[in-house]
Parts: C-alpha cells; structure tokens; sequence
C-alpha cells in the first residue's frame, strides 16, 4: 500500500470498529458480521488482502488473514476479525469477558512480488528487516510471516529457520524447487496512539 492509497484515521478507525463489531456478533450469532462495502467509505471497498491480529494483555490472541485479495477490504476486515477470535487453532474461542481487554490490530498487504535467490546466503541478503512479510512454499507447504514478526526475530537467519518450521519443515532445509515471495504491510491498530504503517 503506498502513500496514494494509505487510509486516513477515520477510514482506519472505521476498519477496528468493524473487526471489534465483527468479534461481538460472533459472540452473540457465532457468525461474522456480515457488511455492505457500498455502505462504507471507497477507500475501503477494493479488494484486499488483510491479517487481523488479537492481543490481550500483550499476548498473542488470534491471527487470520489471506494472501490473497478475494474481498472488499472492508468485508475482509469483518471475516478475519472473527476468524482470529473463534476459528485460530492456536487458542480456545475467544469469551465474551475477554473484550475489553483485547487489542486489535489490521494488516493490510501489498500485492506480493516473487524473490528470487539461488542460495539461502542470497535470500538472506535481499531480506529486508522490519519490512518485508515473507511467503516460504514447498510443494504443498506454505506459510507466512507478517513484517511484525521482525519484532520477535530480528535476525534474518532466524526470520527464514523459525518460517521453514511453520511450513513444517527443518530449519537448515534448502532446495532448489523452494519458492519465495514479499510483500509489504500498512498495519494500525487500537493498541498503539498513533496507527503506524510499514511501507516499503
């Protein structure tokens, strides 16, 4: 997402009420919200792909997002706010009790780009710390690591080892048939003053 395209508060804001009335109706239905994106600001209607990230207390509570753009921003928002309160495998559904203290933040991706690199040493080096999300695919293995994730691994080497367990596979693994693509973030959430963005 580039500064064009970069959402003001109030659109931002709308998004976290969105996800925060999405966790709250699947409280009270089990299902999402289900919104009109004609009913929401343009900004908000093209397709995006977005990871919406619970915290309580400082604690991962739920990650679900795409890769892939299949729904208005908007829309996606609804879906993956729910998801990450009730349907992420890590953690039991999240209770009603808990929503006060839950933190929610929006990633939204950019369109990912494919990067090449004949050795692990020639990916590490064109990896950029605290920017680039990273998609890891072998065969039918794939995963992901959001930017935020430099947060935790701040080391390269230890970005790709910790990625290749996700995808199930060992840390050392390399092979030539291994594929791999980037992709930025812009991410704000209510637990931070001032919503920030990780632009490339």
């Amino acid at each position: 997402m580039s500064s064009t395209e970069r959402l003001s508060l109030p659109e931002q804001r709308t998004l976290l009420q969105v996800a925060r009335n999405s966790i709250r109706h699947g409280l009270a239905s089990g299902t999402p919200l289900r919104v009109n994106a004609r009913e929401f600001p343009s900004a908000l209607q093209p397709p995006r792909a977005t990871f919406v990230t619970l915290h309580r207390a400082g604690d991962l509570r739920g990650c679900i997002g795409t890769l892939t753009a299949t729904r208005p921003l908007v829309e996606d928002v609804a879906w993956h706010a729910f998801a990450a309160a009730f349907e992420d495998p890590r953690f039991p559904p999240v209770h009603e009790s808990e929503m006060e203290q839950l933190d929610i933040e929006i990633s939204i991706l950019s369109p990912a780009e494919a990067l090449a690199a004949a050795s692990e040493e020639e990916l590490l080096g064109k990896l950029r710390v605290g920017i680039d999300g990273l998609i890891l695919q072998q065969g039918p293995r794939r995963a992901t690591f959001l930017p935020s994730v430099w947060e935790q691994l701040a080391n390269p080497r230890e970005f790709l080892a910790h990625l290749k367990l996700k995808a199930g596979l060992p840390p050392d693994y390399w092979s030539d048939t291994l594929r791999f693509e980037r992709y930025v973030t812009t991410s704000f959430g209510d637990a931070h003053e001032d919503p920030r963005a990780r632009e490339a």
